[in-house]
């Protein structure tokens, strides 16, 4: 006689399916759970000066989580292996790194506009405005009463009259020899103004030229007072190498005509 097979209720192969695969699913849960949780460190550097750039914005694509790196160039954000790090600022193109493994990142970015190095200037000649200060100090007659060109001044309780130092500037030939020598230390106030900014070490240091080739740049592209006292850092550099490149396609613009030979003269 055949006995008959008993099968278990539903209820208990189900505890048992619970009890053999929950711990394999709990170990999966806190697997998943650390790799999520496991930080990425790196510092971000300038790919052109290699120095550390702040304010860059690192997004995991991945997970979604983005944080700004500090001052020193330093970044710590969320991500595991496989992540996806992008690194954007707005004056530098902006890269991409896959994580493989958790050891810290060096990142350089290229910076996306000219990026000007600091130069500085040493030189022992005197400020342009010193000099000045110096020049009127030794022609004081120039600059003193003799200088005034008010014909007209007003004095204390006598009401308005005419003034004999601007008469005499005006008429005499010592009044207008001095108006013509402030005239001549003005100019050349301006030519230092323009000499101490645009001197030899700093467009070297700019266009790389030697001399010759840099006495003959700088007598044919030298700027204006104008320029010189207007232009920031800048834009002086910008049109220096503006320039420069002018200079490069074709050296012997601006040359003066060759002196024509003269025959002797006739005995």
């Amino acid at each position: 006689m055949l006995k008959s097979i008993v099968t278990p209720p539903d209820s208990v192969i189900l505890n048992f399916i619970m009890k053999l695969w929950l711990p394999v699913l709990l170990c999966f849960i806190s697997v998943t759970s650390f790799a999520q949780d496991k930080e990425v460190s790196g510092i971000v550097f300038d790919k052109e000066s290699k120095g550390r750039i702040a304010k860059v914005s690192v997004r995991n694509v991945t997970n979604g989580k983005a944080v700004y790196n500090t001052f020193k160039g330093e970044f710590k954000i969320s991500a595991g292996i496989g992540d996806v790090l992008t690194f954007t600022k707005p004056d530098h193109y902006a890269d991409t790194i896959q994580i493989k493994n958790f050891s810290p990142l060096a990142v350089y970015m290229r910076p996306s506009a000219i990026q000007l190095q600091q130069v500085t200037i040493r030189d022992t000649m005197l400020n342009p405005q010193k000099r000045l200060l110096q020049t009127k100090s030794e022609y004081n007659k120039v600059y003193g009463s003799i200088s005034t060109n008010d014909f007209l001044v007003a004095s204390p309780g006598a009401g308005v009259g005419l003034g004999i130092d601007a008469l005499y500037n005006a008429f005499s030939r010592s009044g207008r020899n001095a108006e013509h020598l402030r005239g001549v230390i003005d100019r050349d106030y301006k030519q230092n103004v323009i000499d101490y900014r645009f001197n030899k070490t700093y467009v070297a240091s700019v266009t790389k030229l030697i001399d010759p080739q840099l006495t003959d740049f700088m007598l044919k592209y030298r700027p204006g007072y104008y320029q010189v006292t207007t232009f920031n850092e800048y834009e002086f550099i910008y049109s220096i190498r503006a320039n420069l490149k002018r200079y490069l396609r074709n050296p012997r613009s601006f040359d003066l005509p060759a002196l024509p030979i003269m025959p002797p003269p006739a005995k």
